[in-house]
């Protein structure tokens, strides 16, 4: 996740809502409920940040001086900075909370050594998909949780009554949420991300690899460094108390070959990524078999089969499902939005966009959705329609750009 990761926000689209490269954000001055701001709010207003009311909090979806597309680019031969403040972190601790935390998810957190982490996902007993998230084993007795803003009143409703229950029933478990301002968190992705974050901290990153994290100095202030992301470069997700925030990510910002960003070019890198987005491309009405996504659920928990939904989500590992998540690439004209029909040779309906945008690192556009089952191979022919005409489009492998994460040899 994770998404470790941006989200989209489950509420109903209206007039006041508008989409920038593919991401539903609300007009600032249509917005009914107050709007939060991050730690970073003054450092976006002072360097032209173009803010939106997103998930309920302002955030920039692009700055002044490059466009979404440069942007995007930017990240990808140097290094950026996005602010993902809006995103929940949680804290839990107590001698039960690994087996309280799998009776939520399929992930083999037991099976995981103390400064790991792993991308997984709250089931409901259906198998669908409450919410997609990173949890980092601190130690046997402590979880570190980052989930989506879109979900966070769920995502803590759903941890707080299940913690509950098992402390009624005896068990250890303490469940502690963090606000946004308590804590900052900002992701560094790119090439340079990790030799810029070198020369600020006493955590050496050639030790530190994808998926692990631990505490250390930043800029000389003590902060979780996780290295993980959202772009599929390799890079960093640093949490941060909220009033040290603005000078931990101004001295990231002293070097020319780091820049902040937002959330056009984080929406236009995780999809050429091939990275989920909550509300999209993944729901409550989707399980991690349909979503490409079968592999997290555990080797251990696929024999134990004690995580919410696994009998649906076991049959449909044995018997195959009707539905698949797909990449799709179109070489020209306009992107494909969420809810574009696809059909087949035939014309017939056989699925739908879920998200797309133009592709600024490969040229054309990309997608993603779901089509039949059959029709899921790479290098089928299919059509998009798209303003009321069918475009050709082709099933692609993803992600479209290879990832980048840092595994140590």
């Amino acid at each position: 996740m994770c998404s470790r990761s941006i989200t989209l926000a489950k509420n109903r689209l209206s007039p006041s809502h508008v989409s920038i490269t593919g991401i539903q954000i609300r007009r600032l001055s249509d917005s009914a409920e107050k709007v939060r701001k991050t730690p970073l709010y003054n450092l976006h207003k002072k360097n032209g940040g173009k803010l939106v009311d997103f998930a309920g909090f302002l955030l920039p979806v692009q700055y002044s001086d490059l466009s979404v597309s440069a942007s995007h680019l930017f990240t990808r031969s140097n290094a950026s900075i996005f602010d993902v403040s809006h995103m929940l972190q949680t804290n839990v601790c107590g001698k039960d909370c690994v087996s309280w935390f799998e009776s939520l998810c399929p992930v083999d957190l037991r099976g995981m050594q103390p400064g790991t982490g792993s991308l997984t996902v709250f089931l409901n007993e259906k198998g669908g998909i409450i919410d997609d998230l990173i949890v980092t084993k601190v130690m046997e007795d402590q979880l570190y949780i980052v989930s989506n803003a879109g979900r966070l009143e769920v995502d803590r409703q759903h941890m707080k009554e299940t913690s509950d229950v098992f402390r009624k029933n005896g068990k250890d478990v303490t469940v502690n949420f963090w606000d946004v301002t308590e804590r900052a968190l900002i992701a560094v992705q790119g090439p340079k991300a990790a030799s810029n974050l070198q020369s600020l901290t006493d955590i050496p990153l050639q030790d530190l690899t994808f998926m692990t994290s631990r505490e250390g100095s930043v800029a000389g202030v003590n902060c979780r460094v996780t290295r993980c992301g959202y772009t599929g470069e390799d890079g960093f997700e640093i949490s941060i108390p909220a009033d040290k925030a603005e000078s931990v990510t101004e001295a990231l910002l002293e070097s020319g070959d780091v820049r902040l960003a937002g959330l056009g070019a984080r929406n236009s890198l995780r999809l050429e990524a091939g990275l989920c987005l909550y509300g999209n491309d993944i729901d409550e009405n989707v399980t991690p078999v349909e979503a490409a996504l079968t592999w997290l659920i555990a080797k251990r928990r696929r024999t134990d089969t004690n995580f919410p939904g696994s009998d649906v989500i076991m049959r449909q590992i044995k018997e195959g499902v009707s539905k698949r998540r797909v990449g799709i690439r179109m070489d020209t004209g306009a992107p494909a939005r969420k809810d574009a029909v696809i059909k087949n040779v035939e014309g017939q309906n056989v699925g739908k966009v879920t998200s797309g945008c133009p592709s600024p690192s490969l040229g054309g556009n990309v997608a993603m959705g779901y089509v039949s089952e059959g029709l899921k191979k790479i290098g089928t022919e299919l059509y998009v329609n798209i303003r009321g005409k069918d475009v050709p489009c082709k099933i692609a492998k993803m992600p479209f750009v290879p990832s980048k994460y840092y595994v140590k040899k």
